[in-house]
């Protein structure tokens, strides 16, 4: 091949040597060293975190000075004493240790004194000025730990002791308070006392007026006619029974339509039947019985009466004494083993003649017509009630015992309970099924009062039990006696009741409710006045 000419030769590439390649590449990692070295070093700002404006903001909430925050912060360390030695205050109080409880006391207004002034002069503690201050109340601290061992663990076991005696004087008080309470409530007021009696004296001093009632029984064919709107109301308190009746007829559209049968024990017959003669409900029927009258209330039928021929029942309601006091007042309450109280399951006996009758508790105020529950349809049901589980807890299993299989296998625990007070029974319905007949079973195998403690509402779930239509609450409202009604439920209620120990005719009765009460009371009455009736 011939050669290019000397023109047109490519140039000579030049190359670099190796030694500035290997010269470059020292140069670079010299370089590099440098730079992590001066990154490595301290800077020259303070040593302390930079805060966020978060942590800025609690710092000056808090009032706390860059002094402070440090490691060595005079500041800090008499705060920290003052605030263990207050507690070492509480417990020298505790322990009856007055005198070293003043110690602590002025050393900690010394320091006090100490942060006081340099907060005043904007200028930190130093150690100098605070050196005594500290030593001081270090010593004192030191005595309390190691001499007088008024640590944590003895704060925590002093206030647990003190806690649990609290505890026992509140439960002494509390029972103390609920036996009182209930023994008030049960009490017959002077007053009513003195009523009673004059009242009575009234009745046998004057034969007019006895005959003046026979008569009225003799033409009182509205007794038995279901055509009329019967109430029943068993009671031995003649006031409360009055208000009853009263306010009944006050509110009624026909008034004259209306019959009362009410039934008293021998004690208060007379006096009950003197007060329904002397005065006038706007023609109401009143009618007044003594449950002594009834005959077939006995012992071989009447399982209540039954169970008060028994030693064991006896002691458990009059004594109070076979276990140790134990069982709460309430429980032993005789009026839950009062025929008086159990009558109103045999309604359909005592008022053979009837269908339908409402059952009023002599707690209740009426303040509307009546009337239309007569017509209400119980859809084959026997007891017309309100619910009382809507917004409380009064469930089945409130009231029963559902570790007992008996109660646990016929029973649903979450089943909506309802209120005696104010019930619409169809008699019809009743003697149909034989509701007695299921009263008298489960008040048979409570004899033992492993099924249910308290009153006649749970043999009463027991026994209507799939029997009962629930009625709109607003004609039926509870609690008057007991706690706070919103306003409005007791401008539309029907009947309102004052269910509960604090009765409209007792001193510890709800003041804001009496009024209610008092509306159907004539205190001008002059057997009222002569008693003090107020």
């Amino acid at each position: 091949m011939r050669r290019r000419g000397q023109d047109f030769r490519r140039p000579v590439r030049r190359r670099f040597s190796i030694v500035f390649w290997l010269t470059l590449c020292g140069l670079v990692v010299l370089l590099f060293i440098v730079v992590l070295s001066r990154e490595s070093q301290p800077s020259s700002r303070s040593i302390l975190p930079q805060r966020t404006y978060t942590q800025e903001k609690i710092v000056d909430g808090l009032n706390i000075t860059e002094e402070m925050l440090s490691a060595d912060s005079v500041t800090r360390q008499l705060g920290d004493q003052i605030a263990l030695a207050k507690g070492f205050v509480v417990i020298a109080k505790e322990s009856n240790n007055l005198q070293f409880s003043w110690e602590l006391s002025a050393q900690i207004r010394i320091s006090q004194f100490l942060l006081s002034n340099a907060a005043l002069r904007r200028n930190p503690l130093t150690i100098s000025e605070a050196e005594t201050a500290v030593r001081d109340m270090a010593l004192l601290l030191y005595q309390a730990q190691q001499e007088l061992h008024y640590d944590s663990a003895t704060m925590i076991m002093r206030l647990k002791a003190k806690i649990q005696g609290l505890e026992e004087q509140l439960s002494s008080v509390s029972e103390k308070s609920s036996k009182y309470g209930q023994i008030v409530a049960e009490e017959v007021p002077k007053s009513l006392y003195c009523l009673g009696v004059r009242l009575s004296t009234e009745w046998f001093r004057y034969s007019n007026m006895q005959r003046k009632i026979i008569e009225k029984r003799q033409l009182a064919t509205k007794l038995t006619d279901n055509n009329m709107y019967h109430f029943c109301v068993f009671s031995d308190n003649i006031l409360a029974t009055s208000v009853v009746v009263n306010s009944t007829a006050l509110n009624s559209e026909n008034p004259d339509m209306i019959v009362f049968h009410l039934v008293t024990d021998e004690v208060n017959y007379a006096a009950m039947k003197a007060w329904f003669t002397i005065n006038s409900f706007k023609g109401v029927t009143v009618d007044v019985q003594k449950i002594e009258e009834f005959s077939w209330l006995n012992a071989s039928y009447v399982p209540v009466l039954k169970q008060l021929q028994d030693s064991d029942t006896r002691s458990y309601y009059f004594s109070g004494n076979n276990d140790g006091g134990k069982t709460p007042i309430k429980f032993r309450n005789p009026k839950y083993l009062s025929m008086m109280n159990h009558l109103r399951f045999y309604i359909p006996e005592v008022y053979p003649s009837l269908n339908k009758v409402v059952f009023l508790d002599d707690d209740v105020v009426v303040q509307k017509d009546l009337s239309p529950l007569f017509t209400i349809d119980l859809n084959g049901n026997v007891n017309g009630a309100v619910e009382t589980c809507m917004e409380t807890f009064h469930r089945y299993h409130k009231y029963l015992n559902y570790s007992h299989p008996l109660i646990r296998s016929h029973f649903d625990p979450d089943a909506c309970g309802w209120a005696f007070g104010m019930n619409v029974f169809d008699l019809v319905e009743w003697r149909k099924r034989n509701v007695t007949g299921i009263y008298h079973y489960w008040q048979e195998k409570n004899i033992d009062r492993t099924l249910w403690k308290l009153g006649t509402l749970p043999p009463g779930l027991l026994t209507f039990y799939g029997l009962t239509e629930p009625l709109n609450p607003t004609w039926h409202v509870l609690g008057l006696g007991y706690t706070n009604v919103d306003p409005q439920l007791i401008e539309n209620g029907a009947v309102l009741h004052f269910n509960g120990n604090l009765k409209p005719w007792l001193k510890i009765g709800m003041e804001k409710y009496k009024p209610i009460w008092d509306k159907y009371i004539n205190y001008s009455h002059s057997l009222l006045q002569q008693c003090n009736v107020h």
